[in-house]
């Protein structure tokens, strides 16, 4: 009802051109139905397959019509007012000719009222008409109604299968309604009922399905994907300092409704030595407080025509608010969002939309932000309100490095009760956890080499062979860690 009303508003504007970028076809039909008997207008229903038909009395279609230009030189003609719903006309306004009759109708509005609804998946309004068009978009369904949908596909399963019932485990049907949120009608139905049609059952292990089907169903361009597996933090060496932040507000941010005097936290940077696990903490965000993980490509964001960049960017951070509650990773900020003068202002624009987007947000997205040289940034990206704290990974100290090899050789499937773990910590001083992994997987090859299981003695060797990046580069790690000592929060 309220958007039968919109509409009319709309049309009572003396809006001439309305766009609505759908997959939800057969709904906007049904909705301008009503729209057409409240209006008293004849509603015609127009494809390059079914050709011209009034429907809101189910008239025969008329074949001489198939074509869009016969189409527009009949509405441009005809005295009398009515409703046109074009669907999939976007391929024909690449024609000058095309764009041009489209104009004239618009022109003529105020002779004749007809109204030309451009129904389609994507649609790119030519600048020609643009100031004569405006964009309707279909409402989603509310909390209440998602509900109501899971249980409706849970009736209609058991109904199917009169001798089982469907398995549900506690709180499975709001969460998962929680997690259809910012669906259509239409795919929320069709995610729910694969949920239930896979085992007759609800239950916490079918989220993640569900939220990478809701990825692709959401995702428009690939500056933004979708990361499968999120790290879990017994893979992460140390960090303590981190794991205690994240956890003091784990519960505030999954919270429908925050606590009085908290707000949800909002994001934070990890800067630090390459190689020490800001990547991976980033990851683990997600995988400990049971969201989703989105990956911002900065790269892929960039295009050669003016004002795509920020749109790919705005589509890439409202996909994120529709996937929320969920981690978003920008990784190295730096080489995406660094503000320069040499490409026309683009990054500017970028910088501000992201920022703006920052401020504003209402939806639950946090923001995880790795830098390896926080130097290239703007102040204000990186100030207090914006990101909640700056924490700094630095090469992993003694107890930590045996933490590390002990995973990663556990990882392989080795017990790392034969090694001298201290021994091997002392020795790989200087080591991030990237090297120390690599350290790892050498000696076993060395080992795979000699047909013999991985030994201490390989592990050593492969360690003093190595000259890690802390000395390879030790003018540039000593800077940045010393420029961090005062600046940031160590991780540990």
């Amino acid at each position: 009802m309220f958007e039968t009303n919109d509409i009319q508003i709309l049309m009572r504007s003396r809006i001439p051109l309305i766009v609505i970028e759908t997959h939800e076809e057969p709904r906007v039909i049904e909705l301008f139905k009503r729209v057409a008997v409240a209006s008293a207008l004849p509603l015609y229903r127009w494809s390059t397959t079914q050709a011209m038909q009034r429907i809101d009395v189910e008239l025969e279609p008329v074949w001489t019509m198939d074509k869009p230009q016969a189409l527009l030189k009949h509405v441009h003609a005809n005295p009398r007012p009515g409703i046109y719903l074009l669907l999939d006309f976007h391929p024909w306004l690449d024609d000058a000719a095309i764009v041009r009759l489209v104009k004239d109708i618009a022109l003529k509005h105020g002779e004749t009222p007809n109204t030309l609804v451009f129904i389609s998946h994507k649609f790119d309004v030519p600048p020609e008409i643009e100031r004569y068009t405006a964009r309707f978009e279909l409402s989603l369904p509310s909390a209440e109604r998602l509900v109501g949908i899971v249980q409706e596909e849970a009736r209609a399963w058991a109904k199917g299968h009169p001798e089982l019932r469907v398995h549900t485990e506690d709180g499975i049907v709001d969460t998962l309604a929680r997690n259809l949120a910012g669906l259509s009608v239409e795919d929320a139905r069709r995610l729910a009922r694969q949920a239930i049609a896979d085992d007759g059952a609800l239950t916490h292990s079918d989220l993640t399905p569900v939220m990478e089907a809701k990825y692709q169903l959401l995702a428009r361009d690939g500056a933004l994907s979708f990361e499968y597996d999120t790290a879990r933090f017994s893979e992460v060496g140390g960090m303590n300092r981190l794991k205690t932040w994240l956890e003091q507000r784990k519960r505030v941010f999954l919270a429908d409704t925050p606590p009085p005097g908290l707000d949800p936290p909002r994001g934070i940077m990890l800067l630090g030595v390459q190689g020490c696990g800001k990547s991976l903490s980033a990851k683990a965000i997600a995988g400990v407080w049971g969201v989703p993980l989105l990956r911002l490509d900065g790269g892929a964001l960039y295009d050669k025509y003016i004002g795509q960049t920020e749109k790919n960017l705005r589509e890439a951070l409202k996909t994120a608010e529709v996937m929320a509650p969920c981690v978003l990773w920008i990784d190295e900020i730096e080489k995406a969002l660094a503000v320069g003068d040499s490409d026309g202002g683009t990054s500017r624009r970028v910088l501000g939309t992201l920022l703006t987007w920052m401020a504003e947000r209402k939806a639950p997205v946090f923001l995880a932000v790795t830098a390896n040289d926080i130097q290239q940034l703007p102040p204000e990206l990186i100030r207090k309100g914006r990101l909640d704290e700056i924490f700094f990974v630095d090469l992993p100290d003694a107890e930590t490095r045996k933490v590390i090899f002990g995973i990663h050789l556990r990882k392989r499937g080795t017990d790392p009760g034969g090694f001298d773990l201290d021994r091997v910590a002392t020795i790989s001083e200087g080591f991030s956890g990237a090297e120390i992994e690599q350290a790892v997987v050498a000696a076993f090859y060395a080992a795979h080499a000699r047909d013999q299981a991985v030994s201490p003695a390989d592990l050593a060797r492969e360690i003093v062979s190595t000259r890690p990046l802390s000395v390879v580069m030790a003018e540039k790690i000593d800077a940045l860690r010393a420029w961090a000592a005062s600046r940031t929060v160590p991780v540990n």
